[in-house]
């Protein structure tokens, strides 16, 4: 054998004994979300570019599923996963009165169009989910303006919205709505026949049907559909709702630095621009947001969103979903 034969043959050895020390070093990220695959995927690819010595793992599912998931793991003394990011803002409140968060302030925060005014590091918002009316542009032909155009003719019947007691992006709605409308706007929404759905994706879906003419909707479902080729418009009325969707290291996980570097990621320019193409409000004013979306301007919707107060709201989500339960079941001309 050549001493060019015996140095190769000495290489490959020693890379293949290195292999299973390089593999032992390589950092491990597990993340909990909600977000829809394809971003979380290109996302992913992007943070593995960035940091090849971590592998990221996620898994996707519904806020519910996910919050008992936790649950499970903080009431067996071994947490599993690192970071958790839905749309339930307050799930995160939650588990802030827990002291399961880990409190973190990205390297970015100055950067941020930050919508939480008791913010404290546990959770930061990592894209602002705007509600607004969607509709068929099939069958509708002007497009609504206000809040108060469900109740028109054209609508009666086939306008729906989430209920509350199964989402809650669809609570959050139902209890901003109020806030700023109060219970008339649900008598009215009924008394014109509004139907309930069990989430925000099959309104969205029955509306591109035609089962339904408009609904209560979240952006980015709607973008989904119509980039499919969906005959469906999305406005937003001038009473903008707007809900952060916050990103958090759970405390316990495994791996906390890592954590922190993919939370840094996420909340970077390069990461908030793949967010804003697959149709999300991200929280940097420095990312070009495509014009085929029409969402609001993220300093505007960062500073409607500071208005809510969310622990407020989670006081009261049992009485308000209670309420609303009566109004919509009722018979129609029926007096409370």
């Amino acid at each position: 054998m050549t001493v060019r034969a015996l140095v190769l043959l000495g290489w490959v050895v020693a890379s293949l004994c290195a292999a299973p020390a390089a593999l032992a070093e390589q950092q491990k990220l597990l993340v909990y979300t909600s977000m829809k695959e394809s971003m979380i995927g290109e996302l992913r690819a992007a943070f593995a570019k960035r940091h090849p010595d971590i592998h990221l793992d996620y898994q996707n599912g519904g806020a519910a599923k996910l919050m008992a998931r936790i649950a499970a793991e903080r009431e067996s003394g071994k947490m599993l996963g690192d970071v958790l990011w839905t749309g339930d803002v307050t799930d995160f409140y939650h588990l802030k009165s827990q002291g399961a968060l880990l409190a973190y302030t990205p390297v970015e925060i100055k950067s941020l169009a930050n919508p939480l005014a008791d913010y404290d590091g546990s959770f930061t918002a990592a894209r602002l989910a705007t509600l607004g009316m969607v509709f068929n542009t099939r069958f509708v032909k002007d497009a609504p303006k206000s809040w108060q155009d469900a109740f028109k003719p054209t609508y009666k019947d086939a306008y729906g919205l989430a209920n509350p007691a199964l989402s809650g992006t669809a609570y959050l709605g139902v209890a901003l709505l109020l806030r700023a409308f109060g219970w008339s706007y649900f008598e009215a929404l009924h008394a014109n026949g509004a139907k309930l759905g069990k989430g925000s994706a099959q309104l969205v879906e029955d509306t591109a049907a035609g089962d339904l003419l408009g609904s209560l909707a979240v952006d980015y479902v709607v973008f989904d559909k119509i980039d499919k080729g969906a005959t469906l418009a999305m406005v937003y009325p001038a009473e903008l709702i707007v809900i952060p969707s916050p990103i958090a290291i759970l405390k316990g996980g495994p791996n906390n630095e890592a954590a922190k570097k993919y939370v840094d990621f996420v909340l970077s320019r390069e990461g908030q621009t793949i967010l804003a193409n697959e149709g999300m409000l991200p929280v940097r004013a420095d990312v070009a947001i495509p014009d085929r979306y029409y969402l609001p301007a993220v300093a505007d919707a960062a500073k409607r969103a500071a208005k809510t107060d969310y622990p407020q709201l989670m006081a009261e989500r049992e009485a308000i979903i209670k309420r609303f339960s009566e109004i919509m079941q009722k018979e129609v001309g029926e007096k409370r």
